[in-house]
């Protein structure tokens, strides 16, 4: 079954993150909708998603533990959502 940790994602064009204390800011130029990413793992990941094959991949680089990756993914399909991330066809 293939789920969104076997798929290939990359943060939208239109997209800029920002670091902040708490974790980082989301911004969509296109569509003006901000995000907040308060975990720091998820911050990592998200960058990550350009060089890795996959969800799974960068979530295994930015130091999440298997356990919580479906958790994570379901974050990335919020994001995923808000056209924050784009799935790579």
């Amino acid at each position: 079954m293939n789920t969104m940790l076997d798929e290939s994602w990359r943060l939208s064009p239109a997209v800029a993150l920002r670091p902040e204390p708490f974790g980082a800011l989301a911004y969509h130029f296109g569509n003006r909708r901000l995000t907040f990413l308060k975990r720091p793992e998820l911050v990592r990941a998200v960058p990550l998603l350009e060089s890795a094959a996959c969800v799974r991949e960068a979530l295994r680089e930015a130091g999440v533990p298997e356990q919580q990756w479906p958790a994570y993914a379901e974050a990335l399909r919020g994001l995923a959502s808000a056209d924050m991330i784009r799935e790579v066809a």
